[in-house]
């Protein structure tokens, strides 16, 4: 059974994730064809995502969130969450944050172009939190989680590089 689909910002590719699998499969629509991007992992996938602007994709496992280059078909870069586990992923519009929900009702804000490690790390749920995404409009992001609660935050990413992301908490729904 499929854990998870995720589609590309254009349509035409989606990328599916097997239930206990180690592999990735991306799919491209207008040709019906399918492609395997690894022969198989030691390390359960526990979450797939296209980077919006560029041929990357995050792959996120329990201790690690792996961006591999499509077009080269190689790692570019590994981001560490400090020991926790990882269940969902969600990159902001601009390609360059990462939000990372853990299983122990952590959230994390990575930016890449500071370091491979967060930058700020929020405990904010109770209990193992199950999505997490950003709004397309609106400075937003939002977590939810097995305590049965929403969190929404405001999450500004400024398009100066001196300056760092503004994260505010807004409401528990």
């Amino acid at each position: 059974p499929l854990i998870k689909v995720s589609w590309h910002q254009k349509g035409d590719y989606f990328a599916t994730l097997v239930s206990g699998s180690t592999n990735v499969l991306i799919h491209r629509m207008s040709k019906k064809s399918s492609q395997q991007i690894f022969r198989q992992q030691k390390i359960p996938i526990r979450s797939v995502l296209f980077h919006p602007t560029r041929p990357i994709m995050f792959i996120c496992t329990g201790s690690h969130v792996y961006l591999y280059d499509l077009q080269r078909q190689c790692l570019v870069k590994k981001l560490f969450n400090g020991g926790q586990s990882m269940s969902c992923i969600a990159a902001h519009a601009g390609g360059d944050n990462v939000i990372v929900g853990g299983s122990d009702g952590k959230l994390a804000w990575f930016d890449m172009d500071l370091s491979n490690m967060p930058y700020k790390v929020m405990s904010s749920h109770s209990s193992a939190i199950r999505g997490v995404a950003f709004h397309k409009k609106y400075p937003l992001f939002a977590s939810v989680s097995d305590d049965a609660t929403v969190h929404v935050f405001y999450g500004k990413v400024h398009l100066d590089l001196n300056q760092n992301a503004l994260i505010v908490p807004l409401k528990i729904l």
